[in-house]
């Protein structure tokens, strides 16, 4: 029997304009957290803004960061570095969209961002042999299909992150190369890191180093503040007796600013800072370190407010009150004003180093 064209017609527009599935879906989680369970497993974890489960979604190894689509409830879940998957991941059914898997002869690093309208994937990668840095672009719209690779204008990049409002790319290139099998440092005598801007192009449009003697300072992560400002975060590599700042903050043509840190609290850090964040507000910026542990609140001029203790804290963010929340490798989930910690919730797992908000 031949359709009726009028009953075909109505039925595609119907279909056409059925509402989109968005992050509302799936009960509108404020975070995205890689965690290890008990049982021995891995998961991506959707947390609301108090840090109950919204979702999750099992990992097939150790997960270090995520990203999330701007419209689409899909995140990319990618593997501890030197990693081999990244996982496009339907938040609503747990469905794995796209595996990804980078170019012979790359690694992916631990991070990525998406471009402003979600069409495109960027990727944190290395070549293996040398470690140097590449930002890989995937067609979000298309099946996740591999497009091009950008240079990164070092080695070793970790986090990327995309300016608010604009195309641009900001790099944290770590500086080390690493073996492609272990991760044993291999240039730790001879190292740079810098601070890299991308135009949309892919172009290098701002590159920027530390004084010679900060060289063994490793950038690792990224906070993106008001008007511009980029807050990093740095893992000393060097002597563990020398006195360093782990905080800076840069804005593109300017030279970067480093945190002030008192003689008490010099040391507390143990030459490492693990995720970093801007409160609400984009008054105070906040670092974590596992091995010290510790959390570090500075002002946005980079003057030390306060530190809060906490063991194996790690995961970083902004709540919605104005100061931080946090998590830790015990499963614990709590919010500080920079002066005490509130307990939020115990979780059956070991929360991995980030948190990544979906906003």
């Amino acid at each position: 029997m031949r359709p009726n064209r009028r009953a075909f017609l109505a039925s595609l527009a119907a279909a056409t304009t059925l509402p989109r599935l968005s992050w509302a879906d799936v009960g509108s989680p404020a975070w995205l957290a890689a965690a290890a369970e008990p049982g021995g497993g891995y998961a991506l974890y959707g947390l609301s803004a108090a840090g109950e489960t919204r979702f999750r979604v099992a990992l097939p190894a150790r997960g270090h960061a995520a990203t999330a689509h701007p419209e689409r409830p899909e995140a990319v879940a990618f593997a501890r570095r030197p990693g081999t998957f990244a996982l496009v991941i339907d938040c609503t059914s747990g469905a794995v969209l796209a595996q990804l898997t980078p170019p012979e002869g790359r690694q992916f690093n631990g991070h990525g961002a998406y471009s402003m309208d979600g069409s495109i994937l960027y990727t944190s990668e290395v070549v293996a042999e040398g470690s140097e840095g590449r930002i890989g672009l995937w067609d979000a719209n298309h099946g996740y299909a591999r497009l091009a690779e950008w240079a990164t204008g070092g080695l070793g990049p970790h986090e990327i992150r995309r300016l608010p409002g604009r195309e641009t790319l900001v790099v944290a290139n770590g500086g080390i190369q690493t073996d492609p099998s272990d991760r044993t440092p291999l240039n730790l005598e001879t190292m740079r890191a810098n601070l890299a801007y991308l135009s949309p192009e892919g172009e290098i449009t701002d590159l920027v180093e530390l004084a010679p003697d900060l060289a063994q300072n490793s950038i690792r992560h990224l906070a993106l503040g008001p008007a511009g400002l980029v807050a990093f975060c740095m893992q000393w590599q060097g002597d563990p007796a020398e006195d360093v700042p782990l905080m800076g903050l840069h804005r593109q043509g300017a030279a970067p600013v480093l945190a002030s840190v008192p003689e008490a609290e010099t040391f507390t850090m143990k030459g490492y800072a693990g995720s970093i964040a801007f409160d609400a507000g984009g008054a105070r910026v906040a670092i974590t370190s596992p091995k010290g542990g510790r959390v570090q609140i500075y002002a946005a001029s980079g003057q030390f407010l306060s530190s809060v203790l906490r063991t194996d804290v790690c995961g970083l963010g902004a709540d919605a009150a104005g100061g931080f929340i946090l998590t830790d490798g015990h499963g614990f989930i709590a919010s500080t004003d920079g002066q005490a910690l509130t307990p939020l919730r115990q979780a059956a797992c070991a929360w991995d180093n980030h948190l990544v908000a979906l906003s």
